[in-house]
């Protein structure tokens, strides 16, 4: 997908940036803040305007992957069926231009031509227990599997914050294990020179208070003879306010030089205080991002745009239960939006049998009398609540790229050298956006990042 690289914009010209994307969002705040659940209750496509919804009804998925998204097949050229109007090409250029690209500094990675399951850039011990997702992810960018490459990997001191007993208890044994595969393979393989002795990950258990530093996080690990600590913060898609602690731990202590996070589930952001971090953003009219648009700040566009070309059915989940939630509203009106979970092969059952377990899943009576005719009318409007979910779609990069600006912003102001790129091949990895910053020139650092051999 194009965008706007914030490498290539001088400070102004991010600030400005902001301006504009407070504007879009706010502009087209309806969709954003729309529960595509739903989407018969509130009637969402008559909210639309009149020449959108003619344009867009009757497009199958494919066509909505090609003509709205922006993502043909491999070789594949746009070909109109009628004239759009004008405000929905504005929209859909609009949306291109303003967010960040989240197109990496290479194409397909070749880690994966050989066998996709198995980067060909980690050994097979580091492989272990780690999806491709994260085998890609670890390498790119260095999570007790990012720690435990790090350190086992690249011979590096490294320190785990992990707020989990349970997970730092799983870690460690991770840690054993790899620990004892490596003692082996060295043993079979006596050729292979090392620097020295192996030291897994220090982990901890603590919670990082986003509003508090966390002293146990700038402990150094071991008396060096030199004078004092230079740590390297690095968070592989930190939840929510870890990503915004990461910052003020780089931004308050002199002892953090270097940052590398990439965020993840913004929903999960403090409102207020996790977002917005910097006075540039926090004065613009419009800044504001509640729940609902942060929430699609994560979806993933590049996998929904796939599942699109693929038109399989799969993608009649969102209308199947924009339809069960009719029937809840008129069963019980101030049951709203209930979460409905652990409905398996959702395609291969009748829409009245979905909204019967359905039911169930909310503590609701199964054996309801069902309008089965209406629910079949919702059943036939699917095209059009994938059209507008991806509409939504369409636009939440907007939002992402306005709360990282914010952060990129936040750190300017506090005199420190940013940049933010994509590291991640986003059909792997959806939030491929890290934030690289230091206390000093950042030098050649961005152009290994961008390049697949770093």
């Amino acid at each position: 997908m194009p965008g706007v690289s914030a490498r290539r914009l001088s400070h102004e010209e991010r600030r400005q940036l902001a301006v504009n994307l407070t504007r879009v969002v706010t502009l087209y705040r309806s969709i954003l803040d729309a529960y595509i659940i739903e989407f018969f209750t509130d009637n969402l496509w008559g909210t639309l305007p009149c020449s959108w919804q003619e344009a867009l009804d009757g497009l199958n998925p494919p066509q909505l992957a090609t003509l709205l998204l922006g993502m043909p097949r491999e070789g594949e050229v746009a070909r109109y069926r009628s004239v759009w109007p004008l405000t929905l090409l504005a929209l859909k250029s609009t949306a291109y231009a303003l967010a960040f690209t989240r197109t990496p500094g290479f194409q397909t990675p070749s880690e994966f031509l050989e066998n996709p399951s198995q980067s060909s850039r980690l050994t097979a011990p580091f492989r272990k227990h780690v999806r491709p997702k994260k085998q890609h992810e670890i390498r790119r960018l260095g999570e007790g599997h990012l720690s435990r490459f790090m350190s086992l990997g690249l011979g590096l001191t490294v320190k785990s914050i992990e707020g989990d007993q349970r997970l730092v208890e799983r870690a460690q044994r991770l840690d054993q294990e790899l620990l004892q595969t490596l003692e082996k393979e060295e043993k079979r393989n006596p050729k292979v020179v090392h620097t020295g002795p192996r030291h897994p990950p220090h982990h901890v258990v603590r919670w990082v208070d986003p509003t508090a530093l966390c002293e146990e996080l700038l402990l150094p690990l071991e008396t060096s003879p030199q004078s004092g600590a230079r740590l390297l913060l690095t968070g592989l898609h930190a939840c929510g306010d870890l990503s915004v602690a990461l910052l003020r731990h780089f931004s308050c202590c002199p002892e953090v030089v270097a940052l590398a996070s990439v965020g993840c589930c913004y929903m999960k952001l403090s409102d207020p205080g996790g977002y917005p971090l910097s006075q540039w953003v926090a004065g613009l009219p419009g800044c504001e991002l509640p729940y609902r648009l942060r929430e699609g700040a994560c979806h993933a566009l590049e996998e929904y745009a796939e599942r699109l070309q693929k038109a399989g059915p799969s993608l009649r989940t969102h209308c199947y239960r924009a339809a069960l939630e009719t029937v809840i509203r008129g069963a019980q009106p101030e049951l709203r939006r209930p979460g409905v979970q652990g409905i398996p092969r959702v395609h291969e059952l009748k829409i009245e049998e979905y909204v019967q377990r359905g039911l169930q899943r909310v503590g609701l009576d199964p054996h309801l009398p069902l309008n089965v005719a209406a629910l079949r009318a919702h059943q036939a409007q699917e095209n059009r609540v994938v059209a507008f979910f991806s509409l939504a779609l369409l636009l939440a990069p907007l939002v992402e790229t306005l709360i990282l600006l914010d952060r990129l912003l936040y750190l300017q102001e506090q005199g420190f050298h940013a940049e933010l790129l994509p590291i991640f091949s986003p059909e792997l990895s959806p939030r491929n956006l890290v934030l690289v910053a230091t206390k000093g020139p950042l030098g050649e650092a961005f152009s290994l990042l961008e390049t697949e051999d770093s």
